[in-house]
């Protein structure tokens, strides 16, 4: 699905609340067989090279894991209590707050309960094929830290002014005036320089992960295990607690179950692989399932398509966007 087939769905509805028209679209979402906590895996890029966004999440709004074929960079609006898991690092989020998330990585919200005020943030979306042509056209060569996330703090240092650079971006794709496209992907150069400038003077401050908690070390234990049996009774005997106890923790701080989260994991590692053109058979087995039986019916409720079409839409994508 596509961004703006999203938003085409609160195009008539009537003024409402924020909360209640995210409220709305859930049902909608469900009523067209989608799954709300999913949506965000299912979304694709509309543009060829840039999209972007400004996104507002609740607390009842439970994101599941999912992961992207494209580079995700975040803007932090403001200060909500929310938290932010890549992979197995949890960070707490500030106003100012950006975040870059590389293709194929796992990466999800974590909001506090009974938020006071929303979670609100500018969004883009870049293309591998876009970095790409950014890296050969400036001369900035695509560096192995830039396959991870990284994180920065922005605010109280020289740099707090990128965020109206977010801000220029989205009102470009929201206006949509006479070449608004060119001027996105002008101003989302300039976006990359300063980012890239600011962590090389290190005027801005790297956001470091939460000391770890309980959730914390079983969900690093499911980044390094999925591909192996993973039960709630061997964890519950490999951290010394309770299943219930286990169980209890993913249900309150995530909002699902903890063998969701496994199979969301899992899932996410399929897709990376089948993108690399591995055999569906082999990635079945390479990321945890006992059988393709079990793996086909999983990815298709998941993401609605059958591992078979997903190669079928990677392999159709890379032809039309090749030059």
């Amino acid at each position: 699905m596509k961004l703006y087939e999203l938003r085409q769905l609160t195009e008539n509805v009537p003024k409402l609340p924020e909360a209640q028209l995210q409220q709305w679209v859930h049902q909608q979402l469900q009523k067209m067989g989608l799954d709300p906590s999913a949506i965000y895996q299912e979304l694709e890029m509309a543009s060829r090279f840039v999209d972007t966004h400004r996104d507002i999440s609740w607390s009842d709004s439970h994101t599941a894991l999912h992961s992207h074929t494209f580079y995700e960079l975040l803007y932090c609006i403001n200060s909500c209590g929310a938290e932010y898991l890549v992979g197995s690092q949890r960070y707490r989020l500030e106003a100012g707050d950006i975040v870059l998330v590389p293709p194929g990585v796992s990466h999800r919200p974590i909001l506090p309960e009974n938020m006071s005020v929303a979670y609100e943030r500018y969004v883009l979306w870049l293309s591998p094929e876009f970095m790409q042509l950014y890296a050969q056209l400036f001369s900035c060569p695509i560096e192995e830290k830039q396959s991870c996330a990284s994180m920065l703090r922005t605010a109280g240092t020289p740099w707090e002014h990128l965020g109206g650079l977010f801000r220029a971006g989205v009102l470009e794709a929201e206006r949509q005036m006479d070449s608004w496209e060119s001027a996105l992907v002008g101003n989302t150069i300039t976006l990359l320089t300063a980012i890239k400038r600011a962590s090389a003077q290190h005027a801005t401050q790297p956001l470091k992960a939460e000391k770890p908690e309980l959730l914390d070390r079983i969900m690093g234990y499911i980044e390094k295990n999925y591909a192996n049996a993973i039960t709630l009774d061997t964890l519950a005997k490999q951290f010394y607690v309770s299943s219930s106890t286990i169980s209890h923790l993913f249900k309150q701080k995530l909002g699902v179950s903890f063998y969701s989260y496994v199979t969301q994991r899992r899932l996410i590692a399929a897709k990376t692989r089948i993108e690399k053109g591995q055999l569906l058979e082999e990635v079945a087995v390479q990321t945890g399932f006992s059988e393709y039986s079990g793996f086909y019916r999983a990815f298709k409720n998941q993401f609605g398509i059958s591992p078979r079409q997903y190669r079928a839409l990677q392999e159709s994508s890379g032809k039309s966007s090749a030059f």
